[in-house]
């Protein structure tokens, strides 16, 4: 089995459990059986063409919908440029897509690496479950790598009239997953990454959040730093456009033809959660995302920091699941002509930052060439994934030798007094965010690291913004190495860690706030073949 699949690069992602799950079921089923139930379910693994139907597209003529006259006093006084405001609090951003969705009229666009059955999760279906009950077409593609176990509640989504759930690059086998990886593995290894949530053609949401209770601060024990990126005006149609062709892409399945759904719907009734009703309410509760979507409405009329800028999407061909996408089409390629050359400053912001040779070779070439870069990843007491941290530990010391400033998220720091943040107490970095030369910034799904180059598929947004470029800059000026262990070369060339304590600087010559064990691990992932997987 390749090695690579023994690591999940995402909270629920499953690989893990699909593997454990298979394996003792097939212990169970006894030496004879197994083999037996191997060589028939694997017999069987390919995937067919999809039978998407009729084709759809996004409406274009929506200006007389509640969205866009309310916009509408706004985008003629901003003629050919878009709106665009950051999503920085994870409340706030989850206020904002149910507040988009409550009021949407024609169509609801949805696209999604991870979708978790949780209380953020079933509060979103149910939002778009009632639009699709007004008559608003509601449209969800969903990557399949995620799915597991939530088959029914995807059948009990796609179920009323009006809604349409499709699945990126799906798995034959629903239960026994790791057959299909072994039978399948160089198709699924690769993914559909990309984040976004369109409504009408008037306003659109994209960046680095996934849809569950982590990413929007939602009570679970970790929460994810996160970005997104509020947009209306003409940058939205380019989204929509995006989504279509991913929607009608030869990868994009109609739940039915994966799913029974048939046999799953045999009770309409909502599946129940893995999280009981109660957090469900108490996401409400305490209202904040009452206040969010108040502000939101607020916002959408005119009445808050909406900048009016130029804004270009950079996202991949969906070919790129195939190998087939030419170099200029992918998000990489995209990123150099939008974003240009560093002349003075870059600064990254990466939750995973894993870097193949000919990166070193362009950022300490910048670097010697006098631009100041500053990096901001997870550390090691901090990544949810140890195996990238193993990646990403072979560049540090080039890096810090040329005069790169890397910085690594500390676990447990508290928000400072703020809303202009990147880190909440016990939080693991999430964002995707790289600013140039305080001109231009972007915000979205791409990890500096092979997985997102050469595997999946990103998206996101590059926006001509000084004040947006100017603040990520003087984040690592300020707060972020407060935040943040800066690491340092001693004299001997041995790492060191700067923990700034209340006014004062302490040292450390290990990685911080980590067990033994932990680090033997990274020790033994580091000397895998793995970093084309991370």
């Amino acid at each position: 089995m390749p090695l690579p699949f023994l690591i999940s690069r995402a909270p629920g992602a499953g690989v893990t459990r699909s593997i454990q799950a298979a394996s003792a079921r097939l212990r169970r089923a006894g030496p004879t059986a197994a083999l037996a139930l191997v060589v028939a379910l694997c017999g069987c693994a390919s995937l067919p063409p999809p039978v998407q139907g009729p084709p759809t597209h996004h409406f274009v003529d929506t200006a007389g919908t509640p969205l866009g006259t309310m916009l509408q006093p706004q985008l003629a006084a901003h003629a050919e440029r878009s709106g665009v405001l950051v999503l920085r609090d994870g409340r706030e951003a989850l206020a904002a897509r149910l507040e988009l969705t409550e009021l949407a009229q024609r169509s609801i666009d949805v696209q999604y690496y991870i979708w978790h059955d949780d209380a953020s999760g079933r509060e979103m279906i149910g939002a778009l479950v009632r639009a699709a009950q007004r008559g608003v077409r509601v449209r969800v593609l969903l990557d399949d790598n995620s799915t597991r176990g939530l088959d029914r509640v995807l059948a009990y989504f796609d179920a009323p009239r009006n809604i349409e759930v499709r699945l990126f690059n799906p798995f034959v086998h629903r239960r026994f997953r790791l057959l299909s990886l072994l039978t399948d593995f160089d198709r699924l290894d690769r993914r559909m990454h990309n984040k976004s949530f369109t409504v009408d053609n008037q306003a659109t949401i994209v960046g680095g959040r996934n849809i569950g209770d982590e990413y929007f601060n939602a009570g679970s024990v970790m929460d994810f730093v996160d970005l997104d990126v509020l947009a209306v005006g003409p940058i939205v149609e380019h989204v929509s456009s995006d989504f279509d062709r991913y929607w009608a892409s030869p990868w994009s399945y109609p739940l039915a033809q994966v799913v029974p759904v048939e046999r799953l719907r045999a009770s309409l009734a909502a599946p129940a959660s893995k999280g009981d009703a109660a957090a469900v309410a108490a996401l409400r509760d305490d209202g904040s995302i009452a206040r969010g979507e108040r502000t939101i409405r607020d916002w959408l009329s005119g009445q808050g920091p909406i900048e009016w800028t130029s804004v270009h999407l950079v996202s991949d061909d969906p070919a790129k699941i195939a190998g087939e996408a030419s170099a200029a089409d992918t998000v990489v390629g995209q990123l150099r002509r939008a974003l240009g050359e560093p002349t003075r400053e870059l600064e990254i912001v990466s939750a995973y930052f894993v870097l193949e040779p000919a990166d070193i070779d362009l950022l300490t070439g910048w670097a010697h060439h006098g631009v100041a870069i500053s990096v901001l990843t997870n550390s090691l007491a901090a990544t949810d994934v140890p195996a990238v941290h193993a990646g990403y530990a072979k560049s540090r010391k080039p890096l810090l030798d040329a005069g790169v400033r890397l910085f690594e998220m500390q676990p447990g720091a508290a928000p400072p007094p703020t809303t202009q943040h990147y880190g909440s107490s016990s939080a693991s970095l999430h964002a995707k965010t790289f600013a140039v030369d305080r001109k231009r910034i972007f915000i979205g799904s791409y990890n500096v690291d092979p997985r997102s180059r050469n595997l999946n598929t990103e998206m996101g947004f590059v926006i001509d913004s000084p004040a947006l470029a100017g603040g990520l800059a003087d984040l690592f000026a300020k707060e972020i190495p407060q935040r943040a262990w800066q690491l340092q070369l001693s004299p001997s060339s041995q790492l060191q860690w700067l923990d700034r304590q209340a006014g004062h600087t302490v040292v450390l010559d290990h990685e911080p706030q980590v067990s033994a064990l932990r680090l033997l691990l990274v020790k033994l992932l580091s000397l895998l073949p793995i970093d084309g997987q991370l």
